[in-house]
């Protein structure tokens, strides 16, 4: 006889915290009640935070992270968007310092006819966020109640919001108990937080863009590595198509780090221009989601329809109507200079002859929060308009005096301390470095091939 559902069952907080604590593999009923209990306010705090603390110090096994990420998932609305006949396919980044693929590629897994219902969030630290890089569109709303996000997907194919209060609210609640219980870190409940929002819009496939080196929150390529394994199986075992990229981020992806700014480059990729390694990333994580997604037979015939559509104007045409659809002025796209731009610009010139050997990643996307363009508490405001445009890049030759830097700024004591941070993160060498890291190392996953 089959037991009954957690929440006819009896359990008691302290005994699933003990069980854990010892090591002893909880069942995934005794996680569905001891989520449950505590989004509905029937647990305090202090429990929770211990069996956190239990789960950082213990960890959990594979069955355990997919039941957390069923059971928050399952806290409140999950997305029913089978009415869609297009495969729905998504794509998360760990995040990073320039990283704008999510506007690129929204538009265009939509112009080759797949439905990307993306719930994205914001920047926090050194890292910039989904939703104020669209927020510095003039008036593009990314706050759409469920309704009006389905009605522009139908419309467009593609829609770009924020978490509901319907989405994951045990995510919600947990992630702010472990931002002060110094119990972010843990592998287990990144896995279970990042899965459960995104399996929450609904989706077929999933792509991953895992991100490793100075700029990522995962600095070591093992810690990258063991967490795309963990949400790639924990995907798999719900039923969904996923794979996962290793991706650099030990130099900012592009050239503009800014909300405003970054909008720029997105729109010069949709042209078919900007710089070679974000279009390179855009092209390689498209093919994936073309290929989950059942567009194309293979990843490589993936990245070439991809090529076709940025060549032909249709994944710039689908950006524009997205961007309509929201509520943003379409103008911007066409003319990128009536987006809103900083008063002010420095240049940065090298203080001698070489070649950058590296740059301090992390710390370029400090010196944009630094100018406004990021926030250290959630609360902060953003200033739109602020940010960096880099000249110089790992491995390119410079000469003294050349500029390799511009900052484009609104006040001159935030620019002062932002120069200073940028000159440091620059390393000129005399010789040039030896090699580049490669942007992509590794693709982790089994649905399909590997190139």
């Amino acid at each position: 006889m089959n037991p009954p559902p957690a929440s006819e069952q009896t359990f008691r907080a302290i005994d699933v915290i003990r069980k854990k604590r010892d090591g002893v593999e909880l069942a995934a009923s005794e996680i569905e009640f001891f989520v449950n209990a505590y989004t509905n306010d029937k647990i305090p705090d202090y429990q929770v935070s211990a069996w956190l603390m239990a789960v950082v110090l213990r960890g959990m096994t594979r069955a355990e992270t997919a039941a957390l990420t069923d059971a928050m998932l399952r806290s409140g609305e999950v997305l029913d968007l089978s009415s869609l006949p297009a495969k729905k396919v998504d794509k998360h980044s760990t995040g990073g310092v320039g990283d704008k693929t999510s506007l690129v590629l929204a538009p265009l897994a939509a112009a080759a006819g797949l439905a990307v219902p993306m719930i994205s969030g914001r920047g926090l630290g050194h890292t910039g966020g989904t939703l104020d890089k669209l927020e510095s569109i003039p008036g593009f709303n990314v706050n759409l109640p469920v309704a009006e996000f389905r009605r522009v997907l139908e419309t467009c194919g593609c829609a770009m919001i924020g978490q509901t209060a319907e989405i994951a609210p045990a995510d919600r609640k947990l992630y702010a108990l472990r931002d002060v219980t110094g119990t972010v870190e843990s592998p287990y409940l990144i896995c279970a937080s990042i899965m459960s929002k995104k399996l929450a819009e609904g989706i077929d496939a999933l792509v991953l863009d895992v991100k490793t080196g100075s700029g990522a929150f995962m600095k070591s390529e093992k810690d990258a590595a063991f967490l795309a394994e963990l949400m790639v199986e924990t995907g798999e075992r719900m039923g969904k198509k996923v794979v996962a990229l290793i991706t650099d981020m030990d130099q900012p992806l592009g050239n503009m780090i800014g909300n405003a700014l970054e909008v720029v480059e997105v729109i010069q990729i949709l042209r078919g221009e900007g710089p070679d390694d974000l279009r390179q990333l855009c092209i390689e994580l498209a093919g994936w989601m073309l290929h989950l997604g059942g567009a194309s037979d293979s990843v490589a015939e993936g990245k070439k329809q991809s090529e076709k559509l940025i060549a032909s104007g249709k994944a710039l045409d689908k950006f524009r109507q997205m961007v309509e659809l929201q509520g943003g002025d379409p103008q911007t796209i066409d003319d990128p200079q009536k987006l809103p731009q900083a008063h002010s610009t420095i240049i940065i010139s090298s203080p001698k002859n070489g070649y950058v050997a590296s740059l301090q990643c992390e710390q370029i996307g400090t010196a944009c929060v630094i100018l406004g363009g990021g926030r250290e508490r959630k609360e902060d405001a953003i200033d739109p308009t602020v940010g960096i445009m880099l000249r110089k890049k790992v491995g390119d030759a410079v000469s003294a005096g050349e500029p390799i830097a511009t900052i484009h700024y609104n006040e001159e004591t935030r620019a002062a301390r932002a120069r200073q941070l940028l000159l440091s993160c620059y390393q000129i060498e005399d010789s040039p470095p030896h090699a580049k890291r490669p942007l992509i190392h590794r693709v982790i996953g089994t649905p399909g091939e590997k190139n």
